[in-house]
């Protein structure tokens, strides 16, 4: 049993899922964000891969890519700061986020190869079409024993839904609305009624609600909706404004009502 089935099992709902741009604020601040997570008993983590062009994300978690980027991080670079942190933080689940491009130039095989060594539980790749993970990469997911965490939007048919939940594994990644990443004060009817109507699906995979949850209200309904939170624009801001990660996450807590 992998960190996030073991997770899922011990804790079915209020799970709290953290993103940093990794090289952000600064390229060798990794390991440090890590380790102050998980010392403040965030459940999971998303480690994101710098890109020069993040089409899903909106303009804070762009720029920090840009200064991660200029800052000299590079995929192989944080690998190796992932396999560092992973000495001190062995039981928390971490995924890798990142767009396809700089998978694709490292190697998607190498890099599954290489995740596995160091303790990476699955992957999300935003612009990966669903038919070329079918293709190309399930194989990989299965061989590697690593998932492939997908995404829906309120635009997702029920039928790609369903066909997701039978093809992939980990959790699903409930994006909760058609846009960018960012903070919202909060959602609306129709984000409601999504998210209601996915829960009516019946899926046999976890859900966790990212996209928008910066205060108590938007991560309260995520929990109601879901088994869970993704949190990265926030934290990202938290990074900026603070003089330390560990400083960055009490920010964050203290501004989701969860300290």
């Amino acid at each position: 049993m992998n960190r996030i089935d073991r997770l899922f099992n011990e804790k079915q709902s209020d799970i709290l899922s953290i993103y940093f741009t990794c090289g952000y604020p600064h390229l060798d601040s990794t390991t440090d964000i890590i380790k102050a997570l998980a010392a403040r008993g965030v459940d999971m983590i998303e480690i994101g891969v710098p890109f020069s062009d993040p089409m899903a994300d909106g303009p804070v978690i762009q720029d920090s890519s840009t200064v991660a980027l200029r800052n000299g991080m590079n995929l192989r670079l944080l690998l190796n700061q992932v396999e560092e942190a992973r000495k001190e933080v062995t039981d928390i689940p971490m995924v890798l986020m990142g767009y396809l491009n700089p998978m694709m130039q490292y190697g998607i095989e190498p890099l599954f190869k290489r995740c596995k060594e160091i303790g990476i539980d699955a992957i999300i790749i935003p612009d990966l079409p669903f038919h070329e993970y079918m293709r190309d990469i399930r194989q990989l997911c299965v061989n590697y024993e690593l998932p492939m965490i997908m995404l829906i939007t309120p635009e997702t048919s029920d039928e790609r839904i369903r066909l997701i939940d039978e093809n992939c594994d980990g959790f699903i990644y409930m994006v909760s609305a058609a846009a960018t990443t960012g903070t919202r004060d909060s959602f609306g009817e129709a984000q409601i009624d999504y998210f209601r109507h996915v829960n009516s699906l019946d899926l046999k995979h976890k859900r966790l609600i990212g996209f928008g949850i910066s205060n108590p209200s938007t991560l309260g309904e995520a929990f109601t909706y879901s088994s869970g939170a993704i949190i990265g624009s926030l934290f990202i801001k938290c990074l900026a404004s603070t003089s330390s990660p560990a400083e960055a996450v009490e920010k964050l807590l203290q501004t989701i009502g969860r300290q």
